[in-house]
């Protein structure tokens, strides 16, 4: 019996080829894990942009709220006298998340505006109110050492208003 093993080409390139699957499986695998960090980092950009659109709405409201309070305010005549000058923070945090710095200025001219029934000149005086919300941990807002966060929200809303009272 002869114990020596014949070699055809076909034994020789069979053994030459024997690691190639080896190679192919690690290279798909690393395909895969890619492609499944690539999906799990689009999702979570799409996560926090949605937060973030969220926070950017409630923001927003609470800046309306703050502009409306100021003008409420103004026009009755409560803010700080007469003169609807400075500022006030609400402190919306428990029901919103948000602290709204709301700022009222009286334009200096009053104009008037034609007159009453009796006669008498209606004087017309224009209140700007400046209402900045936003989510940081300072006092008022705006919040300059937290407004580079990724999670600080600032929304500013700034209305106009005219008040018509014969008393001015």
């Amino acid at each position: 019996m002869n114990k020596n093993r014949s070699r055809h080409p076909r034994d020789t390139a069979a053994r030459a080829q024997r690691g190639l699957g080896m190679v192919a499986a690690i290279v798909v695998l690393v395909m895969m894990a890619v492609l499944a960090a690539a999906v799990t980092r689009l999702t979570w950009t799409q996560q926090i942009s949605s937060a973030q659109d969220i926070m950017g709405a409630r923001a927003f409201q609470a800046a309306n709220a703050g502009t409306e309070w100021g003008m409420y305010q103004a026009l009755k005549g409560s803010w700080m006298g007469t003169n609807c000058t400075g500022s006030q923070t609400l402190d919306l945090t428990s029901s919103m998340g948000f602290k709204v710095t709301v700022t009222c200025t009286t334009q200096a001219t009053a104009y008037n505006e034609g007159q009453d029934s009796t006669g008498t000149n209606l004087t017309v005086r224009l209140y700007v109110i400046d209402a900045v919300a936003c989510n940081g941990s300072a006092a008022t807002c705006p919040d300059d050492a937290n407004s580079a966060g990724m999670n600080y929200v600032e929304r500013k809303r700034q209305s106009i208003i005219s008040s018509a009272d014969p008393g001015f």
